[in-house]
């Protein structure tokens, strides 16, 4: 299975931004684009990517006991100094600056917003500590909480618990209620689920531009590997289909969903339900199934139909007989009489032999 990780190399800067209050705003705003898989702050500690404390104080590849894609240590080694227009060109396109590197990540496009963010960087100590504390309110670098985000006077530990009847094992904690809320975020065909927000296709386009087309193209079409998002309509016949959102998708709920809890790639959950909105009514867009002036809400979100749904059909196994409650299922004796042989696989070797079998031969048989 290949597994990707989101890796933000640290770097030993030769010079560091000046650093103004909008700046630092900006950075920290940008910064969030990162926080799925890096930290920053007083015990900051390496996690999916490395921790990112003091990258204008310290070497190149130097964050503790981190594993550095070779990609990056050849880069460092072989190629001019790795200094903030280094890793100015790195952030705008990170596999296209650095083939092989572990950042699988569409990169900041935007130049002001890679400035802050480096400049919002560079103001960080290696402790953890703003280096500028004027530029920056001192509030603004929080301490590392636990790695899931809860401090540990919050928890309740499994020795704390009351041992119930059957014995107590130790493992693990009774889940926090923020922790449940943070995870039961599904939204389902009937609207149940759905935050409040709405988002516009001009909206869409706009953080479709910026965090989605590296991957699925300007249109949708799909760049390299990745899917495609729109077209394919009247292919599901194919030998090759095209199973688009327009094409194949049943339900707007589950695009929403999807977006919401999985994109942008690397850094999911890091936009606003007004923002999975905007996106979720634009790959409409594409996909011809409403006009550039539309916005999606919660309110209308309903009245959406997707042009295949209608192709899909309901889960009925449960009303099975084998699946009734309070029905056994049986294991001996089930049939009136024995099984009769229909048809057989002789290439597979499959089927027992005996006496007859050369009168069984059928529609099904496998010579």
């Amino acid at each position: 299975m290949l597994t990707r990780t989101l890796l933000l190399l640290p770097v030993a800067l030769a010079t560091s931004y000046p650093v103004s209050a909008q700046d630092a705003t900006l950075g920290k705003s940008v910064f969030k684009q990162c926080q799925a898989c890096h930290v920053v702050g007083p015990g900051a500690k390496n996690m999916v990517g490395p921790q990112l404390n003091g990258l204008a104080e310290r070497n190149a590849g130097s964050a503790g006991s981190y594993g550095y894609s070779q990609a990056f240590k050849t880069k460092v080694a072989t190629d001019s100094p790795w200094d903030n227009d280094a890793l100015d060109h790195f952030l705008r396109a990170p596999m296209e600056y650095m083939p092989g590197t572990k950042m699988a990540f569409p990169g900041v496009r935007d130049d002001d917003e890679r400035t802050a963010v480096i400049a919002w960087l560079n103001n960080i100590g290696v402790n953890g500590e703003l280096i500028d504390a004027e530029a920056i309110p001192v509030a603004a670098i929080e301490p590392v909480a636990d790695s899931k985000g809860i401090q540990e006077a919050d928890l309740t530990l499994p020795e704390d618990q009351p041992i119930p009847e059957h014995g107590q094992l130790h493992l693990g904690r009774v889940a926090l209620d923020e922790e449940i809320d943070a995870w039961d975020i599904d939204v389902r065909p009937d609207g149940t689920g759905l935050p409040d927000g709405s988002g516009a296709v001009t909206h869409g386009v706009e953080i479709y531009d910026s965090q989605c087309a590296t991957c699925h193209g300007d249109f949708g079409e799909g760049k390299g590997r990745w899917p495609m998002l729109a077209g394919g309509f009247d292919t599901l016949q194919n030998e090759r289909p095209e199973k688009t959102i327009g094409s194949y998708w049943p339900y707007l709920s589950t695009v929403f969903d999807y977006v919401r809890r999985a994109m942008p790639f690397g850094h999911s959950r890091t936009m606003s339900d007004n923002d999975v909105y905007a996106v979720t009514a634009y790959l409409m867009y594409l996909n011809d199934l409403v006009d550039e002036d539309f916005t999606l809400s919660a309110e209308n979100f309903q009245s959406i139909r997707l042009p295949n749904e209608a192709n899909f059909i309901a889960d009925t196994r449960s009303e099975e007989p084998y699946y009734a409650p309070e029905t056994e299922p049986c294991m001996a004796n089930c049939m009136e009489e024995p099984a009769k042989v229909s048809m057989r696989a002789l290439v597979l070797d499959v089927t027992p032999s005996g006496e007859g079998d050369e009168e069984v031969s059928g529609a099904g048989a496998v010579d």
